[in-house]
């Protein structure tokens, strides 16, 4: 799959609990140019999480769809699989892509001019009262918390712009800032 030439690709990625979904979901209401793309995972719902937040499929099915050719990119996470799946948006429209930063490497394979952005929290005790707040189970927390300076480190490797999500508000400015001057406008 290949973007229209005019069309601007928007990876944005980060560890889990540093507050990625709520900043796309916010930048999306904003910006109505932007469409998202829905990763896939086996993982179920956490409590309170929109059934939009994925696609919410069972093993079978999402391995059915990625020997279909179905997805840019997945990966086994922890106890789960998620995947990127092959989208095609409504003209007009930039694409956005929240996965984590493994996926973006990925994904800048299929397009090389993405605009890479790394959110992360102000501290990884930041990250661990807001994975407790989400209802993740300690184990989860601590296997999240193990990842993330290594999923830090990707991110910079691969010339992210890194965004320190301590206040929502201040961080969706600089995110619409990073997408208004790679759009050129």
């Amino acid at each position: 799959m290949i973007a229209a030439p005019d069309q601007l690709v928007v990876v944005v990625s980060g560890p889990g609990g540093v507050g990625k979904g709520t900043l796309v979901a916010r930048l999306l209401d904003r910006d109505h140019r932007l469409w998202l793309s829905r990763s896939w995972t086996t993982r179920a719902r956490r409590p309170g999480e929109s059934m939009e937040a994925y696609h919410f499929t069972n093993r079978e099915f999402f391995d059915r769809h990625m020997e279909a050719g179905g997805f840019l990119e997945w990966v086994d996470f922890l106890d789960y699989r998620q995947g990127t799946p092959v989208v095609q948006p409504p003209p007009g429209h930039d694409l956005v892509y929240e996965i984590d930063v493994y996926g973006a490497e990925q994904i800048r394979e299929h397009f090389p001019e993405a605009l890479l952005v790394f959110v992360d929290a102000p501290s990884r005790e930041a990250q661990r009262a807001r994975l407790v707040g989400r209802g993740d189970s300690p184990d989860r927390i601590e296997a999240r918390l193990a990842c993330a300076d290594t999923e830090l480190a990707t991110a910079q490797e691969l010339g992210a712009q890194i965004l320190i999500n301590d206040d929502i508000d201040r961080a969706l400015v600089e995110l619409e800032a990073l997408i208004r001057e790679r759009r050129g406008s």
